[in-house]
């Protein structure tokens, strides 16, 4: 199987993350920050280790470097840490579920008011939807730095700005930027980052990462044991304990480590690159065939994923197609509803997302696989 989903997880890691997964089984049997034992010692040394890391890859600071489950883990942790009776929050029309769920289980609730500001063609029309939407009661601006739909590249740097400047918290889903291009905790004005461990950063699934600049307080989304201040009943106050309750994804936390890692010895300019140049291959390999639509439109700057559709075919019917032919691409609305009523296409996409690991033969051989489709298709 070739796999061009890479939006969802990343596949193949690279063997530096498969070989630390399999060292941190026979390693890291101890259970960080509670207890003195050895084993638990060396533990707690390699999280830290992998804290640190990340906390450099995005310019934040490591106490403030909290492992979550997954990006929509750290996204609740965030939404429902910031959020408080009366506040309004703006999304983008780009959203993924999991920011435009727990938005709307607050709204049903009575708790919070929302307003869907449109991720505009125009970079400057986009922060103008942002700062129409602003009320005096707008606590956070929840916004997505890449969609994971269409790959659409969202001016983050300029609506971070305009939050600094409102004293508005900017929460940011990076799922589809990390490891992808540079996100900078300080110079985007980014006051919570949210991001997967195990899509562009290359660990296992069950990881990811909340970072914050402890500019906006959070109230945790679960409580229980830290390892610190064990005998109070209340939940610490400082970070990253109090956001980090039970038992750490130890072996996950090890495989981001190693992600990052082999994405500083790659480098993120060359990461990026190759797999634009897969993007460039492929759109110019289905040009030809004037049943194929893109979901691209001028003047749109796009993280390396192609959305696609093949005319009169539901995009379920040619991902299940292109599975028996050996290649792995995700079809239907990927979690991202929003995202397909502003892009017009209310039964999904098929979506292309290579890696650095896939090649440009497995690009034409995928392009050839859906030129002999189409032409069976018309011959029907």
């Amino acid at each position: 199987m070739i796999n061009f989903d890479n939006a969802a997880t990343t596949y193949p890691k690279p063997r530096n993350v498969r070989d630390t997964v399999s060292q941190a089984m026979l390693l890291y049997g101890g259970n960080a920050g509670r207890g003195g034992h050895i084993l638990t010692e060396r533990t707690s040394r390699m999280v830290y280790a992998v804290r640190e890391a990340a906390a450099e890859f995005f310019d934040a600071k490591p106490e403030n470097t909290i492992f979550c489950l997954n990006c929509t883990h750290a996204l609740n942790t965030a939404i429902h840490g910031i959020l408080e009776k009366g506040d309004h929050v703006i999304i983008s029309s780009l959203e993924h579920n999991s920011v435009y769920r727990p938005v709307a289980a607050l709204m049903k609730k009575g708790v919070i008011t929302c307003t869907i500001a449109e991720a505009d063609a125009s970079d400057d029309m986009t922060l103008e939807n942002i700062r129409r939407a602003i009320r005096p009661n707008t606590k956070a601006v929840i916004f997505t730095m890449a969609s994971n739909v269409t790959g659409q590249i969202t001016p983050i740097r300029a609506i971070g700005a305009l939050c600094k400047e409102k004293n508005i918290c900017l929460i940011a889903d990076g799922a589809q930027m990390c490891g992808v291009m540079p996100v900078s905790l300080e110079k985007d004005h980014i006051s919570i980052l949210c991001t997967a461990g195990h899509k562009g950063l290359f660990g296992t699934t069950g990881t990811g990462l909340l970072l914050t600049d402890c500019k906006f307080p959070m109230e945790p989304l679960m409580y229980g044991g830290t390892g610190s201040a064990s005998a109070s009943p209340s939940q610490p106050d400082f970070l990253p304990d109090r956001l980090e309750s039970g038992t750490q994804n130890i072996i996950g936390a090890a495989s981001v480590g190693a992600g990052l890692a082999f994405l500083k010895q790659k480098g993120l300019p060359a990461v990026h690159a190759h797999e634009e140049r897969l993007c460039r291959i492929f759109l110019s390999g289905i040009s030809g065939i004037p049943e194929m639509i893109v979901y691209r439109r001028p003047g749109i700057s796009y993280v390396p994923i192609v959305s696609f559709n093949i005319k009169d075919v539901p995009p379920e019917t040619v991902a299940e197609h292109l599975s028996r032919e050996g290649f792995c691409l995700r079809a239907g609305l990927h979690c991202a509803p929003l995202a397909h009523e502003y892009n017009g296409t209310p039964e999904g996409t098929v979506r292309f997302a290579p890696s650095v690991f896939n090649t440009e033969n497995e690009v034409r051989l995928l392009v050839n696989v859906l030129k002999k489709y189409v032409r069976n298709l018309k011959s029907k």
